[in-house]
């Protein structure tokens, strides 16, 4: 694994990571606020899947997504909540999640190997219980939001684990 950013002096940065056949990238701008590098990038944060059919079947929930690399539709996992009591199924082979249960109030997606934001599949004013979505191409780049850098003491940046990546202890040093 490999990461990295760029600041500019004109307030923008670049960042890349890379692992494995992932990689992701983002761009935008930063402001420091105390010991704080807070970011902002040029991603709509939770805008990854687009919702391009949808109808009332009755019978269940039924999620499929669609892309070009079918391999990308294998890892997705979809969250269903009704009130905030959340349940969870994945992707099969296929790209398609169903699940068998009456009624959820919101659908949320996320993909597991480009994880962001969730993204809203259905609220809870639409009764429609079949989805066919797609991958849109911000999937590749990461939106920050809610992920700020924190200067320490010896200069290496470091955040909290997060959406992006929740392990313990990243540090970014200077090259």
């Amino acid at each position: 694994m490999v990461a990295g950013f760029n600041f500019l002096a004109d307030g923008t940065f670049q960042f890349f990571f890379s692992y494995g056949a992932v990689d992701r990238s983002a761009n935008g701008t930063f402001t420091v606020e105390g010991n704080l590098v807070k970011l902002t990038s040029n991603k709509e944060a939770g805008k990854d899947f687009t919702v391009t059919e949808q109808s009332k079947t009755g019978s269940g929930y039924t999620i499929q997504f669609s892309h070009p690399n079918a391999y990308l539709c294998e890892n997705i996992r979809c969250l269903f909540f009704t009130g905030e009591t959340p349940a969870e199924a994945y992707t099969d082979r296929n790209g398609k999640v169903q699940v068998d249960l009456a009624s959820y109030d919101r659908i949320y997606a996320q993909h597991l190997l480009y994880p962001d934001i969730v993204t809203l599949i259905k609220d809870t004013g639409n009764d429609n219980d079949h989805f066919i979505c797609s991958l849109n191409p911000s999937l590749e780049q990461l939106s920050f939001k809610g992920i700020d850098l924190t200067i320490e003491d010896d200069g290496t940046l470091s955040w909290l684990p997060n959406y992006f990546l929740a392990m313990p202890d990243v540090k970014f040093v200077k090259a």
